[in-house]
């Protein structure tokens, strides 16, 4: 397949955008992977935040359709997910677009390209934020110091309660991919693994009521299934400032290579990796 490219919480900022369209051109990858968190911040659809505007429909979707048209045959997939800063109210464009054979949205579905399959999940843990279209209770119901639980936040597009309340991040995971074999998967994730190098955030020596605040924040159910599961590649996002910490981006999980495409900076992070040899990957700042 070749060298593919992965990037991460680009948030809506089209100069970020540009580069990663000027180096699709340039370079001409073998598909494309986007964690989440792409659009400007999803508190902008919340009812009672003033107007919000497509930018799927103004910027995103022109964006790919210049390169489908300019690269012609040449031209990657591109698989994404949304994340927890993006409004839900943008699935509809996203899938209609994806009906135009735009891009795939892979999120809580399997896709097949070559000998690889490409699965994803946007869901993240409880946090402190108050949108809460892409947050999950992890594996129970048990709440950080400070996080917020999804039936108590706002929400972009109605989800019954139930779901808000009983379903995880875990037992999503499990029925996504029960009875799979992982062993080529490609799994597209917004959350990193807990305890790891790649969800480190900068929470040292804050407090809640005298207790140290955990400095990693990311999914105990994305580390077990890493760990019980096993696929070739997970990609991340997220935890912005957490490359920057801890001084890494890639880490490895078993047989399972893990990579990060957060960025705390102005610039883009481009994660460029072969599926055949993931453990070569790079990561550049542009």
């Amino acid at each position: 397949m070749g060298g593919c490219f992965f990037v991460s919480d680009l948030h809506g900022r089209e100069d970020r955008y540009r580069k990663l369209f000027a180096a699709m051109e340039r370079e001409v990858p073998a598909a494309v992977f986007l964690g989440g968190d792409l659009f400007p911040s999803g508190l902008g659809a919340v009812a009672g935040a003033g107007e919000y505007e497509s930018f799927v429909e103004e910027f995103f979707a022109p964006g790919f359709e210049r390169l489908r048209s300019g690269m012609g045959p040449e031209c990657p997939p591109v698989f994404l997910i949304p994340g927890n800063d993006d409004a839900r109210t943008e699935e509809g464009a996203l899938h209609r677009h994806e009906t135009g054979g735009l891009w795939h949205q892979v999120h809580n579905a399997a896709v097949p390209w070559g000998d690889y399959a490409v699965y994803g999940y946007a869901f993240i843990p409880p946090t402190p934020f108050m949108l809460k279209d892409w947050e999950r209770y992890d594996v129970s119901r048990y709440l950080d110091p400070l996080c917020v639980a999804p039936e108590e936040g706002w929400l972009t597009v109605p989800v019954e309660p139930s779901v808000l309340k009983n379903q995880t991040i875990q037992s999503d995971l499990e029925r996504l991919t029960r009875g799979r074999d992982l062993a080529r998967a490609i799994f597209l994730f917004h959350a990193p693994p807990y305890d790891t190098g790649l969800d480190r955030a900068a929470l040292d020596g804050k407090k809640y009521k005298h207790v140290q605040l955990d400095v990693h924040v990311g999914s105990i159910a994305i580390r077990r299934f890493i760990e019980s599961r096993q696929p070739l590649v997970t990609l991340h996002g997220h935890i912005h400032e957490s490359a920057r910490l801890t001084g890494t981006w890639m880490e490895r999980i078993g047989r399972t290579v893990a990579l990060s495409a957060a960025h705390d900076g102005p610039e883009l992070a481009l994660v460029r990796f072969d599926p055949a040899l993931p453990e070569e990957a790079t990561r550049e700042l542009v």
